[in-house]
């Protein structure tokens, strides 16, 4: 757990899905605004080398990963979250990058079949931006219909 501003010294905001809203509003019961919500076993502050050899460790050995970092669920997030299409913009804040570029040049060249759907999405909208023409096949240099 860190007590103080991040990097950039500024707050950042944190997504959390929908589906976790209900099991934290239920940890949230009985807590003071500025009380932990993830304390240690003693009441206090989570210390990172503790809780990474007690709890954090211990899980990804139980579920088969292997060499696993908490800083890899970072990426994690952030690559499932391009690759959901969220905004880069968005992405960059949740992250504090300095810049969107940086976002992308991190995250996303991830997936190498992001080019397949670029060529679906084209194959869903240049026909209705093109008033649904025909579009003739290209094969050999030619245009063919």
């Amino acid at each position: 757990m860190v007590f103080s501003t991040p990097k950039t010294h500024r707050t950042r905001s944190v997504p959390v899905p929908p589906a976790l809203m209900p099991a934290l509003l239920g940890m949230c019961q009985g807590k003071e605004r500025d009380d932990l919500l993830f304390p240690a076993a003693m009441g206090g502050p989570i210390i990172l080398n503790n809780w990474r050899r007690r709890v954090f460790d211990p899980a990804c050995v139980a579920a088969g990963l292997v060499g696993v970092t908490p800083h890899d669920l970072r990426h994690t997030a952030a690559s499932l979250a391009v690759r959901g299409g969220a905004n880069v913009k968005a992405i960059q804040q949740m992250l504090g990058h300095a810049s969107a570029a940086m976002t992308l040049d991190i995250y996303a060249g991830l997936f190498p079949d992001d080019l397949d759907a670029v060529a679906l999405s084209l194959d869903l909208h240049v026909p209705q931006m093109c008033h649904n023409e025909p579009f003739g096949l290209i094969e050999g240099g030619a245009v063919d219909e």
